[in-house]
């Protein structure tokens, strides 16, 4: 379980079909063989560590079910160590389960350094998208601005821009998308369906 909480933004060392290299200091601190790591939003286990590189197995679901298939040595990625029952919880409860991937559909400057970044989602995930809910967008806990079918916004400020891979996307990037795991939840203890939509 993480929050979206951003804590370090690694760089690729190595990718593969079935493997994944990340250079990074602060995340393989005390990342162990075995432990979860959100990287790009998408839950990892580290089966390879050293002080400043941590390694993945990626399975055939996660490179269909993620944008992790696209990326190349040298594009960073954002990354989070696991919640634990001693942290705050900054951003809200993800999973790291990619529900799919969206696109940047825009990005306009906003006023003191920030932007407003337009995102369109596949279908099937805007009904779980609600204005002022939260989403995690690669990694990052964020708050939907505005929602129009399945195209929403999001409101980025200048932290976010500087510390996440989001400062550096462009329209047309590929986007991890998570949404609130509690509004799949309710869905599927709705009467009628039972869920399946």
């Amino acid at each position: 379980m993480f929050t979206g909480i951003v804590e370090e933004r690694g760089t690729v060392l190595e990718i593969e079909p079935t493997r994944l290299a990340v250079g990074c200091r602060t995340v393989s601190s005390d990342a162990e063989v075995g432990a979860s790591i959100a990287v790009n939003g998408i839950c990892l286990t580290v089966v390879e560590r050293s002080d400043e590189r941590l390694s993945f197995d990626v399975s055939e679901e996660t490179r269909v079910r993620t944008s992790l298939s696209r990326l190349e040595a040298g594009d960073p990625v954002n990354l989070e160590r696991p919640l634990t029952l001693s942290s705050r919880l900054g951003g809200h409860l993800v999973q790291g389960h990619v529900d799919g991937v969206g696109e940047v559909a825009g990005i306009e400057p906003g006023e003191q350094g920030g932007a407003r970044m337009t995102i369109g989602a596949p279908g099937g995930i805007g009904r779980y998208l609600v204005e002022k809910g939260s989403v995690c967008v690669d990694g990052v806990s964020l708050t939907v601005a505005a929602r129009n079918g399945s195209t929403f916004a999001v409101a980025l400020i200048p932290h976010t821009l500087e510390v996440t891979t989001l400062g550096s996307a462009e329209v047309g990037d590929p986007l991890n998308l998570e949404v609130d795991v509690i509004a799949k939840y309710v869905e599927a203890l709705l009467p009628g369906d039972g869920g399946r939509r």
